[in-house]
Protein backbone atom coordinates (compact mmCIF):
# COMPACT_ATOMS: atom_id res chain seq x y z
CA UNK A 1 0.00 0.00 0.00
CA UNK A 2 1.34 3.45 -0.99
CA UNK A 3 2.38 5.74 1.84
CA UNK A 4 1.08 9.30 1.50
CA UNK A 5 3.25 12.31 2.31
CA UNK A 6 2.13 15.87 3.04
CA UNK A 7 5.03 18.09 1.94
CA UNK A 8 5.28 21.71 3.13
CA UNK A 9 7.97 23.41 1.03
CA UNK A 10 8.05 26.80 -0.75
CA UNK A 11 11.35 26.39 -2.63
CA UNK A 12 10.20 25.81 -6.22
CA UNK A 13 13.70 24.74 -7.32
CA UNK A 14 13.60 21.90 -4.79
CA UNK A 15 9.96 20.83 -5.09
CA UNK A 16 9.97 19.23 -8.56
CA UNK A 17 13.00 17.01 -7.93
CA UNK A 18 11.71 16.12 -4.46
CA UNK A 19 8.26 15.08 -5.70
CA UNK A 20 9.75 13.13 -8.62
CA UNK A 21 12.18 11.22 -6.39
CA UNK A 22 9.54 10.45 -3.74
CA UNK A 23 7.09 9.25 -6.42
CA UNK A 24 9.80 7.02 -7.91
CA UNK A 25 10.34 5.52 -4.46
CA UNK A 26 6.68 4.61 -4.10
CA UNK A 27 5.38 7.60 -2.12
CA UNK A 28 2.33 9.67 -3.02
CA UNK A 29 3.02 13.38 -2.40
CA UNK A 30 0.64 16.27 -1.70
CA UNK A 31 2.36 19.68 -1.83
CA UNK A 32 1.49 22.76 0.23
CA UNK A 33 3.57 25.95 0.14
CA UNK A 34 2.48 28.05 3.12
CA UNK A 35 1.72 27.58 6.82
CA UNK A 36 -1.87 28.70 6.15
CA UNK A 37 -2.31 26.08 3.42
CA UNK A 38 -0.78 23.35 5.60
CA UNK A 39 -3.10 24.21 8.51
CA UNK A 40 -6.12 23.87 6.16
CA UNK A 41 -5.11 20.21 5.64
CA UNK A 42 -5.10 19.35 9.37
CA UNK A 43 -8.73 18.10 9.48
CA UNK A 44 -7.83 15.35 6.98
CA UNK A 45 -4.38 14.59 8.38
CA UNK A 46 -5.42 11.00 9.12
CA UNK A 47 -5.23 10.24 5.38
CA UNK A 48 -1.45 10.88 5.38
CA UNK A 49 1.38 8.75 6.77
CA UNK A 50 4.25 11.28 7.03
CA UNK A 51 4.71 15.07 7.07
CA UNK A 52 7.81 16.76 5.62
CA UNK A 53 8.00 20.33 6.91
CA UNK A 54 10.33 23.04 5.68
CA UNK A 55 11.31 25.29 8.60
CA UNK A 56 11.35 28.77 6.96
CA UNK A 57 8.19 29.74 5.07
CA UNK A 58 6.71 33.01 3.76
CA UNK A 59 4.03 33.19 6.48
CA UNK A 60 5.65 31.43 9.43
CA UNK A 61 7.62 28.29 10.30
CA UNK A 62 7.27 24.54 10.11
CA UNK A 63 7.60 24.49 13.91
CA UNK A 64 4.20 26.22 14.20
CA UNK A 65 2.57 23.61 11.97
CA UNK A 66 4.15 20.77 13.95
CA UNK A 67 2.88 22.22 17.24
CA UNK A 68 -0.67 22.51 15.85
CA UNK A 69 -0.52 18.89 14.64
CA UNK A 70 0.55 17.62 18.06
CA UNK A 71 -2.02 19.78 19.88
CA UNK A 72 -4.82 18.13 17.93
CA UNK A 73 -3.52 14.75 19.12
CA UNK A 74 -2.07 13.41 15.88
CA UNK A 75 1.05 11.23 16.19
CA UNK A 76 1.84 11.33 12.45
CA UNK A 77 5.63 11.08 11.90
CA UNK A 78 7.15 14.49 11.11
CA UNK A 79 10.53 15.21 9.49
CA UNK A 80 11.88 18.76 9.31
CA UNK A 81 13.73 19.94 6.20
CA UNK A 82 16.11 22.56 7.59
CA UNK A 83 18.67 24.78 5.89
CA UNK A 84 20.54 25.01 9.18
CA UNK A 85 22.07 22.26 11.30
CA UNK A 86 22.44 24.65 14.24
CA UNK A 87 21.69 22.82 17.46
CA UNK A 88 19.10 25.38 18.55
CA UNK A 89 16.99 24.69 15.43
CA UNK A 90 17.33 20.94 15.82
CA UNK A 91 16.27 21.08 19.47
CA UNK A 92 13.39 23.42 18.70
CA UNK A 93 12.18 21.03 16.00
CA UNK A 94 12.28 18.04 18.34
CA UNK A 95 10.74 20.03 21.20
CA UNK A 96 7.83 21.08 18.99
CA UNK A 97 7.05 17.41 18.39
CA UNK A 98 9.15 16.53 15.36
CA UNK A 99 10.52 13.01 14.95
CA UNK A 100 13.56 13.69 12.79
CA UNK A 101 15.30 16.39 10.72
CA UNK A 102 17.45 16.45 7.62
CA UNK A 103 19.76 19.34 6.67
CA UNK A 104 19.71 20.90 3.18
CA UNK A 105 21.27 20.20 0.81
CA UNK A 106 20.45 16.51 1.31
CA UNK A 107 20.62 13.48 -0.94
CA UNK A 108 17.15 12.36 -1.96
CA UNK A 109 18.14 8.74 -1.35
CA UNK A 110 19.00 9.59 2.24
CA UNK A 111 15.63 11.32 2.72
CA UNK A 112 13.76 8.25 1.42
CA UNK A 113 15.77 6.05 3.78
CA UNK A 114 14.93 8.35 6.72
CA UNK A 115 11.22 8.25 5.85
CA UNK A 116 11.16 4.45 5.66
CA UNK A 117 13.10 4.12 8.92
CA UNK A 118 10.66 6.47 10.65
CA UNK A 119 7.64 4.57 9.33
CA UNK A 120 9.15 1.32 10.63
CA UNK A 121 10.05 2.84 13.99
CA UNK A 122 6.64 4.36 14.64
CA UNK A 123 4.83 1.26 13.39
CA UNK A 124 2.67 3.32 11.06
CA UNK A 125 0.58 1.43 8.52
CA UNK A 126 -2.45 2.53 6.55
CA UNK A 127 -4.43 -0.44 7.85
CA UNK A 128 -4.48 0.78 11.45
CA UNK A 129 -5.10 4.44 10.47
CA UNK A 130 -2.08 5.54 12.51
CA UNK A 131 -3.64 4.54 15.85
CA UNK A 132 -1.10 1.85 16.85
CA UNK A 133 2.57 2.46 17.64
CA UNK A 134 4.64 -0.74 17.64
CA UNK A 135 8.27 -0.77 18.74
CA UNK A 136 9.93 -4.10 19.47
CA UNK A 137 8.26 -5.68 22.49
CA UNK A 138 5.88 -2.76 23.18
CA UNK A 139 2.73 -1.55 21.42
CA UNK A 140 0.58 1.49 22.19
CA UNK A 141 -3.08 1.72 21.21
CA UNK A 142 -3.59 5.49 20.87
CA UNK A 143 -7.38 5.24 20.57
CA UNK A 144 -7.76 3.03 23.61
CA UNK A 145 -4.86 4.66 25.54
CA UNK A 146 -3.54 1.15 26.28
CA UNK A 147 0.08 0.05 26.47
CA UNK A 148 1.04 -3.61 25.99
CA UNK A 149 4.57 -4.69 26.98
CA UNK A 150 5.66 -8.28 26.30
CA UNK A 151 2.02 -9.26 25.85
CA UNK A 152 0.84 -7.77 29.16
CA UNK A 153 -1.11 -4.50 29.65
CA UNK A 154 0.55 -1.83 31.80
CA UNK A 155 -1.42 0.04 34.48
CA UNK A 156 -0.31 3.65 33.93
CA UNK A 157 -1.35 7.06 35.20
CA UNK A 158 -2.15 9.69 32.54
CA UNK A 159 1.26 11.31 33.09
CA UNK A 160 3.10 8.01 32.76
CA UNK A 161 1.10 7.25 29.61
CA UNK A 162 2.04 10.56 27.97
CA UNK A 163 5.67 10.03 28.97
CA UNK A 164 5.90 6.54 27.49
CA UNK A 165 4.16 7.68 24.27
CA UNK A 166 6.71 10.46 23.81
CA UNK A 167 9.68 8.17 24.48
CA UNK A 168 8.46 5.29 22.28
CA UNK A 169 7.62 7.69 19.40
CA UNK A 170 11.28 8.73 19.57
CA UNK A 171 12.66 5.23 20.22
CA UNK A 172 16.46 4.90 20.20
CA UNK A 173 16.87 8.69 20.26
CA UNK A 174 17.48 10.94 23.25
CA UNK A 175 14.54 13.17 24.24
CA UNK A 176 15.56 16.31 26.11
CA UNK A 177 14.20 16.95 29.60
CA UNK A 178 12.62 20.18 28.33
CA UNK A 179 10.76 18.26 25.60
CA UNK A 180 9.48 15.79 28.19
CA UNK A 181 8.41 18.60 30.55
CA UNK A 182 6.49 20.28 27.70
CA UNK A 183 4.71 17.00 26.93
CA UNK A 184 3.70 16.44 30.55
CA UNK A 185 2.28 19.95 30.98
CA UNK A 186 -1.24 18.93 30.00
CA UNK A 187 -4.20 20.99 28.75
CA UNK A 188 -5.67 21.02 32.26
CA UNK A 189 -2.72 23.13 33.39
CA UNK A 190 -1.17 20.50 35.65
CA UNK A 191 2.38 21.73 36.16
CA UNK A 192 5.18 19.21 36.12
CA UNK A 193 8.54 20.39 37.44
CA UNK A 194 11.96 18.80 37.23
CA UNK A 195 11.61 16.86 40.49
CA UNK A 196 8.16 15.56 39.54
CA UNK A 197 9.58 14.38 36.21
CA UNK A 198 12.21 12.33 38.04
CA UNK A 199 9.41 10.69 40.04
CA UNK A 200 7.45 9.93 36.85
CA UNK A 201 10.52 8.31 35.30
CA UNK A 202 11.27 6.25 38.41
CA UNK A 203 7.66 5.00 38.67
CA UNK A 204 7.46 4.20 34.97
CA UNK A 205 10.76 2.35 35.16
CA UNK A 206 9.35 0.19 37.98
CA UNK A 207 6.48 -0.80 35.69
CA UNK A 208 8.44 -1.52 32.50
CA UNK A 209 11.73 -2.94 33.71
CA UNK A 210 12.42 -6.44 35.04
CA UNK A 211 15.22 -4.88 37.09
CA UNK A 212 14.67 -1.09 37.48
CA UNK A 213 18.21 -0.58 38.81
CA UNK A 214 19.58 -2.00 35.53
CA UNK A 215 17.10 -0.71 32.92
CA UNK A 216 17.09 -2.06 29.38
CA UNK A 217 14.23 0.09 28.00
CA UNK A 218 14.13 3.45 29.79
CA UNK A 219 17.64 4.92 29.95
CA UNK A 220 18.72 8.17 31.59
CA UNK A 221 21.23 10.17 29.54
CA UNK A 222 22.82 12.30 32.25
CA UNK A 223 22.71 16.03 31.73
CA UNK A 224 20.47 15.75 28.68
CA UNK A 225 17.33 13.63 28.92
CA UNK A 226 15.92 10.15 28.41
CA UNK A 227 15.98 7.43 25.79
CA UNK A 228 13.70 4.46 25.05
CA UNK A 229 15.74 1.55 23.73
CA UNK A 230 13.90 -0.74 21.33
CA UNK A 231 14.07 -4.33 22.57
CA UNK A 232 13.05 -7.15 20.21
CA UNK A 233 10.11 -9.34 21.11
Amino acid sequence: MTNRILLLEDDISLVDGLKYSLNRNGFEVELVRTVKEAVSFLPKLGTYDVMLLDVTLPDGTGFEVCEKVRKQGSQIPIIFLTASDEEVNIIRGLDSGGDDYITKPFRLGELCSRIRALLRRTGVSSQNNNTIIKCGDISIDLLGSRVILKGKPLELTSGEYRLICLLVRNANRVVTRSAVLNELWDSGGDFVDDNTLSVYVRRLREKVEADPSHPEHLITVRGFGYQWIEVSE
